[in-house]
């Protein structure tokens, strides 16, 4: 390991590696700080092992629902440990990717934890072993964590945080999900796909509530034919966990009541991970427990820059890479456009999946917008009746006097993927009449963007 680089990277996330690679590929000499597993919290213990988890379940729900598709199959059931060992090895299999990456573009991977301690300086705690190195410059990615409530302290055991809902030894029999962000929704799912009895509580008076509300009403339907029980405008005020299980107390709009679970998943949000990076004796500005940064993730203290979950804006892997790249192409002169936080796309992977971009209806209509609305359920898809997939829609919304692409809003089967040429096109400026005469392929669950934005202008085919 060199002890002077030009770029020091604290945290190896979906941030962190991305700013080292690109970094390395503009020429940096560049040495990351991590005291885990390479990729962070993303590709370990986040993103990509929930997403092997989710699959599993899915496969089941096939095999459950077979005979839908005129097929017979017996005896199927839920090897609760192979599932979780297959998501480890799926993460496992892409942080050794990362390590393959970091040797092919000659980043170097120092093990602790970093700290800033003067300027350009670093020092590396590895298990007490302290060492420090230089740098010219330093971007801090460190992440985040989850966010425990007072009332709801995570155990490890009974009361749980992310981490722990992918490794469990056992199966739960009954769980209660505090919580239906992205986080707990995608876990609701999982773990009611596969056998358990899920209820989620959710503060808010919709489940998702970042989503639009149709989006939101129509998740909660599903999720509830699904067997999944949903208390919205409810709150846990207390969790007694002194016998077997959990006796969850919940604040209801009807009044108090106890529910009975083996499990309480906390999924109420995330916390960032300041703590020990040095930061109050460097005098780096902090806000509301996240890092001010200019926008180019540039701190008030020369040569210390900041990206992902720990600066301001959405708390997403994507948003992160993207912080990173833009960071390290400002620090080489390349002069990249600053981030375009409006146009960021939002995912959550449960069945049916949900991803939208841009504006809610109400937040377009708040602004005092004139619009144009479209929408295309799944239900009117020949795809979607083919893949037995046909609960949803695609929604979007255009300014009505100028065309622009204000927001789409997706609820169906592989939405997610379907999501990026709503991105692309509001980035490219398209309006909803050049999505209308682009023509989509059929038959295709993506033509149903073309058909909402149809909708929109009353030009619909098959409604």
């Amino acid at each position: 390991m060199a002890s002077k680089y030009d770029l020091v990277v604290i945290g190896s996330g979906p941030g962190g590696y991305v700013a080292a690679i690109r970094a390395s590929q503009l020429g940096m000499k560049v040495g990351v700080v991590e005291k885990a597993e390479l990729g962070g919290i993303c590709l370990n213990w986040g993103c990509i092992p929930t997403k092997a988890l989710l699959k599993s379940a899915q496969v089941y729900e096939y095999l459950t629902h077979a005979k839908d598709y005129g097929i017979s199959v017996s005896d199927a059931s839920v090897d609760f440990k192979a599932v979780v060992e297959r998501s480890r090895g799926v993460a496992g299999g892409m942080s050794k990717g990362i390590q393959f990456l970091f040797r092919k573009n000659k980043i170097d991977h120092i093990v602790g934890f970093g700290k800033v301690t003067g300027k350009g300086k670093v020092e590396v705690d590895n298990n007490g072993e302290k060492s420090t190195i230089e740098a010219d410059h330093i971007i801090l990615a460190t992440g985040a964590r989850s966010r425990e409530l007072p009332n709801l302290p995570i155990d490890g055991k009974k009361i749980i945080g992310y981490r722990q809902a992918m490794v469990l030894e056992n199966q739960p029999k009954s769980m209660v999900v505090v919580g239906s962000g992205a986080i707990g929704v995608e876990f609701a799912y999982f773990y009611n796909a596969i056998g358990t009895k899920v209820t989620i509580v959710e503060f808010m008076p919709n489940i998702v509530p970042v989503e639009d509300e149709e989006v939101s009403k129509q998740l909660e339907k599903s999720l509830k034919k699904a067997g999944i029980d949903i208390l919205v405008s409810s709150e846990v005020t207390s969790v007694d966990t002194k016998g077997e299980g959990c006796k969850v107390n919940i604040k209801t709009a009807k009044g108090e009541q106890v529910i009975e679970a083996d499990i309480v998943l906390s999924a109420v949000g995330i916390q960032t991970n300041l703590e020990g990076l040095g930061l109050e004796e460097m005098g780096i500005a902090v806000e509301k427990g996240r890092v001010v940064v200019d926008d180019f993730y540039k701190t008030n203290v020369d040569g210390i820059y900041a990206i992902g979950d720990i600066v301001k804006g959405p708390a997403l892997a994507h948003v992160a890479s993207a912080e990173g790249i833009i960071c390290v192409e400002n620090i080489t002169g390349h002069n990249p456009e600053p981030l375009d936080y409006t146009n960021i796309p939002g995912c959550t992977y449960c069945q049916p999946e949900v991803a939208s971009v841009g504006l809610t209806e109400k937040e377009a209509k708040a602004q005092g917008r004139d619009i144009k609305v479209g929408k295309f359920p799944f239900s009117a898809s020949g795809k979607a009746s083919a893949a037995g997939a046909k609960d949803g829609f695609v929604k979007v919304i255009f300014d009505a006097k100028y065309g622009e692409w204000l927001g789409a809003h997706m609820i169906g089967a592989n939405v997610t993927e379907m999501i990026a040429e709503v991105v692309v096109a509001r980035k490219l400026e398209t309006t909803g009449h050049e999505i209308i005469k682009a023509v989509h392929p059929h038959p295709t669950m993506s033509e149903a963007i073309m058909e909402a934005t149809a909708a929109a202008y009353g030009e619909v085919i098959h409604l």
